[in-house]
């Protein structure tokens, strides 16, 4: 029989039958390693009898007395209650169900031994359905000899089989293999893994609760670490795997480019110089360039695209730009319209949207090769769309993507010279914690400057009582010719509500200002209505936009100088700083206002507070990490991304840099641990490797 606890099913351990598999299932645990891994919430002390005259409300203890009286109390709720004492104070259990049988086993004289949190009650203190057991004259009482674990559970799971669970696992705990070398654990003063798992699940009775409650002692630090490291092995082990595919090498005399920098009204910021050589250099090289490129709301990626994008076709090659939403794509189609049709380059479109003849007229363009540069959203995926030479796949705001949409669309370029280059841009800030950890399959660049004449966005939270005063400075700042969004948001998750609502608001603002020019734009709108919206915006015809969030990303109004988002407690931080970066792309002083409804929760408080105060994405970006978590910040959700059971990227970062070195050190001197190793934590999920 094989006693890997990594492929021995639940079943085997006494008292799991096929029902309780079934519930085992929900909590994720089908072998003995998951029980292994499936580490306690909590710990309680239950090594020691507690004297009943030094408890507190709120203490959870056990103690041990004689029962003096029981009796049922008729009231609200019938409830029975036990007087306990043992010499130096007294309390009731109550219990609000019981039977008579265990009535008649709390009989006066009786010797209970109890746990349970300690409340205060009319008379005495109280155990509220704590757990109990008569103790027997005869008997020698004796206490639990480690603390005891408390462990994330489910319906018709009790704490009590899991922890005979985990007994059971422990006894196989010998045959787990340590993938982590000797010398290495010495170096960090790191246990072993049995040791770590042993400690985790039983503690010694001086085991301080207060460092295993935050996480911070060795045996949490050192599974946290392996967790770490396994998932930055795996992102290591996909970019071993891409950087082993072939692609085409693009190399030119670079006309394309020097003709397309000439022609731009203003000059490329040294960062995007910079970026934009990093971009080149992939593109030249023979394995297929898997960078991210992170750039600050109005940094200047779209025009770090086009020089890669023009580079590719000046080698010969098409280029796919896809986008999460039309709007989106309906920017960048315009933009590299206006930016690349004067250098004789033909750009498609494709979107959903398209009616049958114009679809039928792009896909003819895109699969014989007429369109050079084709953008649009993840119609560009479906399996009719063809590409006569795909050479490069530009995929913005990556993280909106499914991982099997980005995969299709790379596949779509796969020919005999290899795999298309893929440049990757997003403009929500990727905190370096996470960077290290789920993006080290992609090299990373950062535009970490903004062009010159931009201008820092000044933030003021205000109540919505004061609404009368805002839509005044709204008046005031159209008189002196700039332009102004108003952003609605709601809690609800309609699409429809959020729309009516955005409505409702445009109608009140056009009656409240009946001098201004008043539009709207939200996500039911047709594309063609909705570009309408933003050309005459754009344009200057309009003076004030009303919105939905669906402007979060994509227009680009020099002369819009005040944003005014109602509810702004609503919304999270990225999503906060997104929509801010629409004002402020000119050389005028800009202004956002956040308007909240009061009360206002410590963690709404916290983040109107951060935008307030700071401008700065990736500043921004780590406070969200800190109060939303990876998976939000991430959308991993969508990603297919493996997340953490055990290890906390906030509390746990100031591992990150032994994780990048112990990696090094694995795939250099112990390439055979690497796998095992990743499979032991990532399991299925490292079927996304290959994306």
């Amino acid at each position: 029989m094989n006693n890997d606890p990594a492929s021995l099913p639940v079943t085997c351990l006494k008292g799991v039958g096929p029902k309780v598999a079934e519930k085992l299932a929900r909590l994720g645990l089908y072998t003995i390693q998951d029980i292994l891994f499936h580490l306690p919430l909590r710990y309680e002390d239950r090594t020691r009898v507690v004297p009943i005259g030094s408890l507190r409300p709120g203490d959870s203890a056990v103690v041990q007395g004689e029962v003096l009286l029981t009796e049922v109390r008729f009231g609200k709720r019938r409830s029975l209650l036990s007087r306990i004492s043992d010499g130096t104070g007294s309390l009731t259990i109550r219990l609000f169900h019981f039977n008579a049988a265990q009535k008649a086993s709390l009989e006066r004289g009786a010797t209970l031994r109890c746990y349970g949190e300690v409340r205060r009650g009319a008379s005495t203190l109280e155990l509220i359905h704590p757990e109990y057991r008569v103790v027997l004259a005869d008997e020698a009482t004796t206490v639990e000899s480690s603390l005891t674990a408390v462990y994330p559970t489910t319906e018709g799971v009790h704490q009590l089989k899991l922890r005979d669970l985990s007994e059971q696992a422990m006894s196989h705990i010998a045959s787990l293999r340590e993938w982590l070398p000797a010398s290495l654990l010495e170096s960090l003063a790191m246990p072993t893994l049995r040791e770590a798992l042993r400690m985790l699940h039983r503690p010694a009775a001086d085991v301080p609760l207060s460092g295993l409650s935050d996480g911070g002692h060795p045996a949490q630090q050192r599974l946290a670490f392996e967790e770490l490291l396994a998932q930055h092995l795996s992102m290591r082990q996909l970019r071993e795997r891409m950087q082993a595919h072939q692609a085409p090498a693009l190399r030119n005399s670079g006309e394309f480019n020097k003709r397309f920098l000439q022609q731009l009204p203003f000059e490329l910021t040294a960062a995007q110089q910079r970026v934009v050589k990093e971009c080149l250099r992939d593109l030249s090289r023979a394995v297929p360039m898997q960078r991210l490129v992170q750039g600050d709301v109005g940094s200047g990626k779209t025009a770090v695209a086009a020089c890669a994008l023009l580079h590719a076709v000046e080698s010969g090659y098409q280029v796919a730009v896809m986008a999460p939403t039309e709007l989106l794509a309906e920017q960048h189609h315009r933009n590299f319209r206006d930016w690349l049709e004067p250098l004789g380059i033909k750009v498609a479109w494709l979107t959903g949207s398209l009616k049958a003849a114009a679809r039928r007229e792009e896909m003819a363009a895109i699969g014989g090769g007429a369109a050079q540069v084709v953008v649009g959203t993840h119609a560009l995926f479906q399996d009719d769309v063809e590409f006569d030479r795909l050479g490069l796949v530009v995929i913005d705001e990556q993280h909106r993507f499914g991982v099997h949409q980005r995969l299709a669309l790379r596949e779509k370029g796969r020919r005999e010279e290899g795999h298309p280059h893929q440049l990757i841009m997003t403009a929500t800030p990727i905190p370096r914690t996470l960077a290290m950890t789920f993006y080290a399959d992609l090299d990373c660049s950062v535009i970490d400057e903004l062009p010159p004449g931009r201008t820092p966005v000044s933030t003021v939270v205000i109540p919505d009582s004061r609404r009368a005063d805002i839509v005044l400075r709204v008046e005031q700042a159209c008189a002196s010719g700039r332009q102004v969004y108003w952003v609605c948001t709601l809690i609800e998750e309609s699409e429809t509500l959020q729309c009516e609502a955005a409505e409702d608001t445009a109608q009140a603002l056009a009656a409240a200002l009946p001098g201004l020019n008043v539009g709207l734009v939200h996500g039911r709108m047709k594309a063609a209505d909705k570009e309408a919206g933003m050309r005459a915006f754009k344009a200057g015809d309009i003076d004030l936009l009303v919105a939905t969030t669906v402007i979060e990303v994509g227009v680009d109004v020099p002369n819009a100088s005040l944003m005014v988002i109602e509810n702004a407690e609503r919304l999270g931080l990225a999503q906060l700083h997104q929509l801010r970066g629409r004002v402020g792309r000119g050389a005028h002083e800009s202004n956002c206002v956040l308007l909240y409804r009061a009360p206002l929760g410590q963690r709404a408080r916290d983040r109107l507070a951060v935008m307030r105060e700071t401008t700065d994405g990736f500043e921004i970006a780590r406070h969200d990490l800190e109060q939303r978590g990876p998976g939000e910040v991430l959308g991993t959700r969508q990603t297919g991304l493996a997340m953490l059971r055990i290890a906390d990227l906030v509390r746990d970062q100031a591992l990150l840099p032994a994780v990048e070195q112990a990696a090094n050190l694995l795939m250099q001197d112990y390439p055979g641990h690497v796998s095992p190793l990743v499979r032991r934590w990532l399991g299925e999920a490292t079927r996304y490797g290959e994306v």
